[in-house]
């Protein structure tokens, strides 16, 4: 699994892709409660909790999917980056792990891309 790139790709992406995508579901859950607001001005006042809390359920399930995504993606490279034998014999292993850690989703965009697609190409073209 560790030497999946679909697996590889995905958590490197996903984190930032679920937090792009839920701010974009954030803005159109706002535009939608902004569109409504003639209809909490001219009514009596006894509207439902489901017109303002309407897909609250929907945001409520999208952030469990991104924080499963967010928690997977830092456990899968920070294996990754402990079995990686390039980083065993200096401390960039440290400087990984804590990059994971306190810049979580970008830390692993910038590991995937340095130490997996571009040593992936340098196997390819010396072997």
């Amino acid at each position: 699994m560790l030497r999946s790139k679909f697996w590889q790709a995905l958590f490197a992406i996903g984190p930032i892709a679920m937090l792009f995508l839920g701010m974009i579901a954030y803005f159109i859950f706002l535009f939608f409660i902004f569109n409504n607001m003639d209809d909490f001005n001219h009514s009596s006042g006894n509207y439902s909790a489901s017109l303002i809390l309407g897909n609250l359920s929907v945001f409520l399930i999208f952030i469990f999917l991104a924080v499963l995504i967010s928690i997977g993606s830092l456990v899968f490279y920070i294996v990754h980056a402990a079995n990686n034998p390039n980083l065993r014999e200096n401390n960039m292993l440290l400087v990984w792990i804590l990059l994971f850690i306190f810049a979580n989703g970008i830390g692993q965009l910038i590991y995937w891309i340095i130490e997996i697609v571009n040593k992936r190409d340098k196997e390819i073209i010396s072997g």
